[in-house]
């Protein structure tokens, strides 16, 4: 490291410091501050890399019906990254404090899940949220509803995601904003999972009770639950990183995928904003990369933290290099760089990382109003389990519904009603318009209404047809 770039790093560690940030964080930060200001490439060439061919299927490691290990169970805990506020979906609260099913919430499943697990196994698996600054509070909150500790007390439940300051891109220095200094700071990405779970002090003390596997996903994505299958072959495996993925369609291209790196044939993931304008097409060409990554991760806590000791407490993540303003509403506010990590661009830090390929039913996460209306539907039914499945007749593929941008926002939905979908392949709605309460969709259908006054559907099924009201 030249001294030039450790004095330009200073006035970072002392905000971070004063603001009670972990060592283990404010390392990760430096790390990935030195590249920015070195000019370094974060580009993953297209000639650097190989596409994946073939991966392991979910069906040819598991047994159907296959039950969980009270063992392995015991030894393993489910971390749900829990940071994200939907404010895109016009929400001001954590996201998994959305209702999805007559009354649950997103964490009301999640904790279901886990208590029946707890109860029909016997073996008490452990339980984390990795909450934000803007989710803890209404999180925890929501979570003092249960009586028993291990599913609601602070001191049991939650990682805190850390937060970064952001970087000013004229002088490289920390940003200012006297007249909102929470402006400053930024969230650094789910790669923050690895330098938070260490600084915290949850992985010596998960280590420490006998805790060695970690099964990590987003609490927006039901369909991304414990599998005994999965935690079997990950075990049994000794694997220190395993990804679980599917097969890319045209509405997954621009999302990162799996690639084989040609130097050394290990695994890696290329997000889109590590590709160049001249490889876009290939980075989008789903029959070349057809995997790409659910952001469902299973984790050998013995092997990371094997892996932090041995790269000096950093686990060495592509960094994410975005350019924004400092207030996000104010484009004439001063430019700043936010520095970002994948928590999936781990797989690239472990030697004999894998991955497997995982059936669509266990990708199902919450993006916008349109996925939230699907997951409400009939398409979707709760399992004994606890989790939230397409219904069989739907042979794991989910109906694809288009929404107007009136309904981009919670709550546009209200009052809206939800059509049985079961039989749906896809639904376009558009202009403002009211489901009666037996209203079926089959096929492919669209709802449309061109005039300023709200329409009803009436009741009746709906089979490939324009619907003009």
């Amino acid at each position: 490291m030249e001294l030039g770039q450790m004095s330009a790093f200073t006035p970072f560690r002392t905000k971070m410091e004063q603001a009670g940030v972990s060592e283990a964080a404010i390392l990760s930060f430096e790390r990935n501050y030195e590249i920015l200001a070195a000019g370094s490439s974060t580009d993953i060439a297209e000639d650097s890399i190989e596409p994946v061919v073939k991966l392991p299927e979910l069906e040819e490691i598991s047994d159907e019906g296959e039950g969980f290990s009270a063992e392995l169970l015991a030894q393993t805990v489910v971390i749900k990254l829990n940071g994200g506020l939907g404010t895109s979906m016009g929400l001001q609260k954590a996201k998994s404090l959305l209702e999805v099913k007559e009354g649950a919430t997103f964490l009301d499943i999640i904790v279901g899940q886990i208590s029946y697990l707890r109860e029909t196994t016997g073996a008490q698996v452990k339980f984390l949220l990795m909450n934000s600054f803007s989710t803890s509070e209404d999180t925890l909150e929501h979570l003092s509803q249960y009586p028993e500790e291990s599913l609601s007390a602070k001191s049991q439940v939650e990682l805190h995601q850390n937060q970064i300051p952001k970087i000013d891109a004229k002088t490289m220095a920390p940003v200012e904003h006297p007249g909102n200094p929470s402006l400053e700071w930024c969230p650094p990405g789910h790669g923050d999972l690895y330098p938070a779970i260490a600084g915290s002090g949850w992985l010596d003390k998960l280590l420490a009770d006998g805790v060695k596997y970690a099964f990590v996903s987003n609490s927006d994505n039901l369909g991304a639950v414990l599998h005994p299958g999965i935690l079997r072959y990950f075990a049994e495996g000794g694997k220190p990183f395993l990804m679980e993925a599917t097969r890319r369609t045209e509405a997954d291209k621009k999302g990162g995928h799996l690639a084989i790196r040609k130097v050394d044939e290990q695994l890696l993931l290329r997000e889109v904003a590590q590709c160049s304008d001249a490889d876009l097409s290939e980075f989008q060409n789903i029959s070349k990369h057809q995997y790409f990554n659910t952001n469902s991760l299973w984790v050998n806590l013995e092997s990371l933290k094997a892996e932090l000791d041995a790269k000096g407490g950093v686990l060495p993540l592509p960094v994410i290099i975005n350019k924004k303003t400092v207030d996000p509403r104010d484009k004439s506010s001063k430019s700043v760089y936010q520095l970002e990590t994948a928590m999936g661009a781990a797989i690239e830090c472990f030697k004999g990382a894998d991955a497997i390929c995982v059936p669509r039913s266990r990708f199902a996460p919450v993006k916008t109003t349109a996925d939230l209306f699907t997951l409400r539907s009939d398409a979707y039914e709760t399992t004994e389990d606890g989790r939230i499945a397409l219904v069989k007749e739907r042979e794991g593929k989910p109906p694809v519904v288009s929404l107007s941008d009136e309904y981009k926002l919670v709550d546009s939905l209200e009052g809206l009603g939800i059509p049985s979908l079961k039989g749906a392949t896809k639904l376009s709605l558009s202009g403002p318009v009211r489901f009666a309460d037996m209203v079926e969709i089959r096929g492919t259908v669209s709802i449309s209404n061109e005039k300023s006054e709200t329409s009803w559907v009436a009741n009746g099924i709906y089979r490939d047809e324009d619907v003009v009201l």
